[in-house]
């Protein structure tokens, strides 16, 4: 599978609630088993099947070709797998300082804030910029992101009344992270 650009990464690893805390673990850790993977993350068995379903779709995760010894890891990152894990373990460690829970966010909360961050600053400006959010999907990652408070809305007075959306601090760390 090619190598991602930064905004289509940042999408796919926001795809799921676990993607990002998965695949910073498997970096982390050097790979892991099943169980360990369920005993960290705090994972039900079918959550934790279909998020590594998904990692191996994107040509992140394989089965470990040498398992079968105890101590080798069921479960380890292929060298695509590498180049995601250094852009997740940064979001993860940000989302930890922010001290939100894993599923805060919608699917499109962390591309929001980076298109934000990048001067997208009204429903339209985001909606462009995303091109596969629904409208629907886009209003409701903006309500979740700013009941985190993560972005602020504002409002300017005019005919009509739009709205233009700020990344508070919090916001900001969450996009640096995305970004850097």
């Amino acid at each position: 599978m090619a190598s991602r650009t930064t905004p289509e990464l940042v999408t796919a690893l926001s795809a799921s609630r676990w993607l990002l805390p998965l695949v910073a673990d498997l970096a982390a850790h050097g790979g892991a088993r099943f169980a360990e993977l369920i005993h960290r993350l705090s994972l039900s068995r079918d959550s934790c099947t279909r998020t590594l379903a998904l990692a191996q779709s994107h040509g992140w995760v394989i089965r470990n070709p040498g398992h079968g010894h105890p101590l080798r890891p069921e479960y380890i990152l292929t060298a695509e797998g590498h180049v995601a894990a250094a852009r997740a373990t940064p979001i993860v460690a940000a989302h930890r300082s922010l001290a939100l829970p894993v599923g805060a966010m919608t699917r499109w909360g962390l591309p929001i804030l980076t298109g934000i961050s990048t001067g997208h600053d009204r429903f339209n400006h985001l909606s462009r910029a995303l091109g596969r959010a629904t409208p629907r999907a886009l209003s409701q990652g903006l309500v979740a992101l700013a009941d985190c408070q993560l972005i602020d809305r504002l409002l300017v007075d005019g005919r009509p009344p739009t709205s233009r959306y700020a990344l508070t601090d919090g916001g900001l760390l969450l996009a640096q992270a995305c970004l850097d």
